[in-house]
């Protein structure tokens, strides 16, 4: 296996990424209609009685998602004189020479100008073509924090630093000011202990669901209560709180509270909180599905073989035809029915939450039952394949036992094929499960994608989607990796990749 053919299939990779990137880029933002993203916007619908106030929302939210580039005489005012000067107000008359300069300043840069139904204020509004956003969004992608990121008009003494020094709980850290985040590096008893904040993916902010939370945030910040213990803060204050320290970024309006906690304007934060996060939720039931599915699917499947036409053979092929017949909600349905009937576990997973074990046990055994049954018929498949070949005829008439053919020789060639799909079937656990996530009411990631679908929520869409794809995309590599590892026969190559 070649450096310069692994460096290939990376770029194929990333080349296949970032199509799949435009592609779903150009449906959610040229094909949708930007009115739709209001659809599930509680505030939007609140103030359909208050107009200017209405399209002040719109436009600043539009502008706030990319769509548009959006200006008020307020803020042509304010930018000319100061938000204090007494001039602002008589300037912001549409009858002013500042309204008028207003209009032709922006009606020249190719601005549509329009008034505020009440007011009759003026503003300004011009869209901001796909392929500039398209751009924006690929050069923004990665944010790396640094002493120079904050720039604070209010703070202009602001230290600018990253030093070694301790978490207020005792991990060793770096320390930075100046930075978004005040540990840039950190470490702590959570897994996998050494954290850091220096480099973070940045897909925008979540709307209208989880309006105002970074995407990476709701994907990855736990959830439920938070989980509260006697902490003392850098200023001696004691209180009951779920504060992460290592989560404690730049803020740039504190308040009394934060004053009394925090010795500088290190004061936004995460909490700690009771139940997983969506991903890993999605990841811990799709890692007992899997562990499950290979540990039965396996061995069902090689004593289906070694009992080819028999008993046990048919018995399995009635489950696998079953699977495959049956419409997956029908027998998650009937699994739950009888996992709840027979054995009374919870029929959702709220009933006891993540903390309970018995919360995990019917959601995992129903996502792997479709695996337990493509593993079953592909391992029969391999093997009996195996079992026919000549190499099993000369081993024979070497008076081998078969003992010694099968684990020997047939088992570890028709597990070959089975060990490729292990990376994507990881993939399968980070991504979640639909079906299985909607009904046993799961938290996880099983129902972000059709849920930003229908709520519009397009920042959302872009993110997961780049996710999702990226890690297929680099499981099919790693199962190539992995097949050469398990089998020497098989090498890639700059030339002919597989030979």
């Amino acid at each position: 296996m070649k450096k310069g053919y692994i460096l290939l299939r990376l770029l194929r990779s990333l080349i296949s990424l970032f199509i799949i990137i435009v592609i779903v880029f150009v449906m959610v933002y040229a094909l949708i209609p930007r009115e739709n993203v209001f659809s599930e916007d509680e505030t939007f619908r609140k103030l359909g009685g208050k107009p200017d106030q209405r399209t002040e929302y719109k436009y600043s939210t539009w502008e706030k998602l990319g769509y548009i580039d959006y200006v008020t005489i307020s803020d042509y005012c304010v930018e000319l004189y100061g938000q204090a000067d007494e001039r602002v107000e008589k300037a912001l008359s549409p009858d002013s020479p500042e309204s008028a300069q207003f209009c032709e300043k922006y009606r020249n840069e190719g601005y549509t100008i329009e008034t505020f139904t009440g007011s009759g204020r003026y503003y300004a509004y011009k869209d901001v073509p796909l392929a500039k956003r398209l751009i924006s969004w690929f050069s923004n992608i990665i944010k790396i924090d640094h002493p120079w990121a904050v720039q604070d008009s209010n703070n202009p003494d602001l230290p600018r630093y990253i030093k070694f020094g301790t978490t207020p709980t005792g991990g060793l850290a770096l320390i930075g000011s100046g930075t978004v985040y005040k540990y840039p590096i950190y470490t702590d008893t959570n897994f996998p202990y050494i954290h850091q904040n220096i480099i973070k993916l940045n897909f925008g902010e979540s709307y209208p669901t989880f309006q105002g939370q970074d995407v990476m945030d709701v994907i990855f910040q736990s959830q439920g209560e938070e989980v509260k213990r006697e902490v003392k803060f850098e200023t001696g204050y004691q209180m009951n709180s779920a504060i992460i320290f290592g989560t404690l970024k730049y803020k740039y309006k504190t308040d009394r509270l934060d004053s009394n906690k925090f010795v500088d304007n290190y004061a936004d934060y995460q909490t700690k909180k009771s139940q997983p996060s969506m991903i890993g939720t999605s990841f811990i039931m799709g890692v007992i599905a899997l562990v499950l599915a290979y540990l039965i699917g396996l061995p069902m499947g090689v004593a289906m073989a070694r009992n080819k036409e028999k008993l046990v053979d048919k018995l399995g092929m009635v489950y696998i035809i079953f699977i495959i017949a049956v419409p997956s909600l029908a027998y998650i349905y009937l699994f739950r029915f009888l996992g709840t009937t027979l054995f009374g576990l919870p029929s959702v997973f709220t009933v006891y939450g993540s903390s309970d074990i018995r919360s995990w046990i019917l959601p995992a055994v129903s996502l792997a039952l479709p695996s337990i049954s493509s593993l079953m018929l592909w391992m029969r498949r391999y093997v009996v394949d195996q079992m026919n070949s000549d190499y099993v005829k000369f081993a024979k008439a070497k008076g081998l036992s078969k003992r010694e053919i099968f684990n020997n020789h047939i088992f570890k060639n028709a597990v070959i094929p089975i060990a490729h799909g292990i990376p994507a079937a990881l993939a399968v656990c980070i991504t979640g499960a639909i079906i299985t996530e909607s009904v046993y009411s799961v938290g996880g990631m099983g129902k972000m994608i059709p849920e930003s679908i229908s709520k519009y929520n397009n920042s959302m869409i872009v993110a997961l989607v780049f996710m999702f794809s990226g890690i297929s995309v680099l499981s099919v590599l790693l199962g190539d990796i992995i097949l050469t590892k398990v089998d020497p026969r098989i090498s890639l190559s700059e030339k002919a990749g597989r030979s």
